[in-house]
């Protein structure tokens, strides 16, 4: 039976090696700071070595860009040169005849139809099997209206539903995705909710393991590390309430909070109103993150929204243990509670101090569950998730 089996499996790998895909990967921005970015570039070095053909397409220039640490050995191509305008508001009828209102709508239209021909021509030049892989929602109006005729195109959302629902991005997937051949969510609780909202179309596909480095943290330092966007949906604000009521109770530590963004200015300033100057370290980007998280022994996620967090599994690769907020399903398939990392009601400030505390203070706790965490989060290798693209694309070429 072990040996069928295994025959089986490379007979399955050899299948997929055969195909070689063009796989074009569009998203907002090729280079925009965040861990979209950071997915589609991993993802088309992956297939990249598989033998795929890839491009990354953006649909406008990025506001914040993301060090790609040299020029990537595919293309990538950039529709508008600036950002496209709004549409605008449609309310009623006055908003409808407003001269103001209609112009810009007809620039952008006009501008839209410029970038789609763009779009459908670099479709065009995909070999039989070509896929389209749409990485954020917005970038599906653009793909939609695009000639994609004898392509398997696939949507995805990188965030959880709740934090979808209460965005714009909600009513867009309801309205751009249910003609796409599969619209992919990070986890199953995610897609069990979107087919229940009536599409038909839905799978899960988590992201795979950005690295597994040689070296883990010894877990010594008396660090706590932070890494994300400055930005709210991070809860960084949140973080700094939570470190206030930590810190005092564990002389000697230091919280490092590694990244940019702009609320960076505002949350200094909160630092300093709340007396933590003197034990946070604010580092700036960083582009050695398993360095970063070798020298901390606990790694605190506050965020308002996630999908699927590629820094927690960042952290455990390192052997880090992870405290965060329980705030989507893909932060609990991730950290197993209680296991390798410890999770805190979402928003609930004292809960994760708490919980931060647990592990800053039992050395022997830290270096159990940092153990386990770095030994679970193998589950999400390269090659595993590299494995499931390709059957998906064969499934759905059928």
């Amino acid at each position: 039976m072990n040996g069928a089996g295994t025959d089986a499996r490379r007979t399955g790998d050899a299948r997929r090696a055969q195909v070689c895909r063009d796989v074009f990967l569009v998203s907002n921005s090729v280079d925009e700071l965040g861990g979209v970015t950071s997915w589609s570039h991993q993802m088309a070095r992956l297939f990249l070595a598989r033998g795929h053909r890839v491009h990354l397409v953006g649909i406008a220039p990025s506001e914040v860009p993301q060090d790609l640490g040299g020029e990537p050995p595919y293309p990538m191509t950039t529709l508008y040169g600036t950002r496209p305008p709004p549409a605008g508001p449609e309310r009623g009828l006055r908003g409808l005849l407003d001269p103001a209102v209609r112009h810009r709508r007809r620039v952008r239209e006009a501008g839209m139809r410029e970038q789609v021909d763009r779009l459908s021509a670099l479709f065009r030049t995909a070999r039989p099997g070509g896929v389209v892989i749409v990485t954020q929602v917005w970038a599906m109006e653009w793909v939609r209206s695009a000639d994609t005729g004898g392509l398997t195109v696939i949507g995805m959302s990188h965030e959880s539903y709740d934090y979808s629902r209460g965005s714009s991005r909600f009513g867009r997937i309801l309205r751009y995705y249910p003609d796409a051949d599969r619209l992919l969510l990070l986890t199953r609780e995610d897609a069990d909710r979107w087919i229940r909202r009536g599409l038909d179309n839905v799978g899960c596909m988590p992201n795979p393991l950005p690295f597994m480095p040689e070296v883990a943290s010894q877990r010594t330092e008396k660090v706590v590390i932070s890494i994300g966007r400055l930005h709210d949906q991070k809860g960084i604000d949140m973080l700094l309430d939570t470190w206030a009521q930590t810190a005092p109770r564990f002389p000697g530590w230091r919280l490092r909070i590694y990244g940019s963004g702009e609320d960076e200015e505002m949350l200094k300033a909160r630092c300093t109103a709340l007396g933590l100057d003197a034990g946070v370290d604010w580092m700036g980007r960083t582009d050695d993150v398993p360095g970063a998280l070798r020298g901390g022994s606990v790694f605190v996620q506050s965020s308002r929204g996630e999908g699927f967090p590629l820094a927690l599994m960042e952290a455990m690769a390192t052997a880090v243990p992870c405290v965060a907020f329980d705030c989507a399903p893909g932060v609990r398939e991730i950290v197993r509670d209680g296991e390798d990392g410890l999770l805190a009601t979402p928003g609930n400030t004292t809960e994760l101090a708490r919980q931060l505390g647990v592990l800053m203070a039992d050395q022997e706790l830290r270096d159990r569950m940092g153990v386990l965490a770095r030994q679970n989060v193998r589950r999400y290798s390269t090659a595993e998730i590299v494995r499931r693209w390709e059957d998906l694309f064969a499934f759905l070429e059928r």
